[in-house]
C-alpha cells in the first residue's frame, strides 16, 4: 500500500501509528499537498486534494483518515484498534472526533497564520479556533482516567493532536495539564509514536 504523504500532516501521522501498531507497511509518496495551490496527481485521485490519501493493494484510493485507520484495522491479520462492543466503541470514536475537531482547528490556525496575506487576517475568527482547542484540551484532562494502558483509534488520535501542538504551536503550554502531559510522555515512547514524529519545522 502507499499513501500521499506529508511529513507535518498529523492525519497522515495517525495513519502511520496506527499501520505500524498493526504491522503494515507503507510506502510514502511525497507530494505537493496545499490548501491553496492543490498537487493535481493527488486530485485525480481524491477530489479534495488532501493527504492522507492511501492507495490499497487494489489501487483503489481512500480518504480520509478516519476511513484509511479503519481500514487498515479491518484489513489487518489481528485488527484490535477499533473496538467493535459498546461502550468502549464508542468512547474511542468520540475521543477521535474530539481530537481531529482540535487538529482541524489548529489546522486553521495554522494557515490563517502562513497562508492568509497578513492584511487580510481576522483575528476574532482565530481565536474562535483557538478556543476550541482549549476546551477541547480540558475535556482530554477530564478524561484521562478513561485512557488508562489503551491503544486503540482514541488514545492514538490524541496523542497525534497533542505532537502536532507541539510541532506548530510550542508556546501552547498544554502540559499545564498535569495529567494529560503523564499521559502523553508515556504513550509517546511507543515505537509507533517515536518513528512517526514530526520533523522539526
Amino acid at each position: 500500500m502507499q499513501v500521499y504523504f506529508s511529513p507535518y500532516s498529523p492525519f497522515v501521522r495517525k495513519v502511520l501509528v496506527c499501520a505500524a501498531e498493526l504491522g503494515i507497511a507503507i510506502e510514502r509518496l511525497p507530494c505537493a499537498a496545499h490548501p491553496v495551490t492543490r498537487d493535481q496527481a493527488i486530485v485525480a485521485l481524491n477530489p479534495l486534494g488532501k493527504v492522507p490519501t492511501l492507495l490499497n493493494s487494489d489501487g483503489e484510493a481512500l480518504y480520509d483518515s478516519r476511513v484509511i485507520c479503519e481500514y487498515l484495522d479491518a484489513t489487518s491479520a489481528n485488527p484490535h484498534l477499533f473496538p467493535i462492543q459498546s461502550p468502549a466503541r464508542w468512547q474511542s470514536l468520540r475521543e477521535q472526533a474530539l481530537a481531529d475537531g482540535l487538529l482541524e482547528a489548529a489546522v486553521l490556525m495554522r494557515y490563517e497564520q502562513v497562508v492568509r496575506p497578513e492584511e487580510l487576517r481576522y483575528q476574532p475568527w482565530y481565536e474562535g479556533q483557538h478556543a476550541k482547542v482549549i476546551s477541547s484540551l480540558d475535556q482530554f484532562e477530564a478524561w484521562v482516567p478513561d485512557f488508562g494502558e489503551r491503544v486503540d483509534i482514541g488514545t492514538i488520535s490524541v496523542a497525534c493532536a497533542l505532537g502536532y501542538l507541539d510541532l506548530r504551536f510550542p508556546g501552547e503550554g498544554w502540559r499545564s495539564r498535569e495529567n494529560l502531559a503523564a499521559w502523553y510522555a508515556s504513550f509517546s515512547e511507543r515505537p509507533s509514536m517515536s518513528g512517526t514524529r514530526h520533523p522539526q519545522a
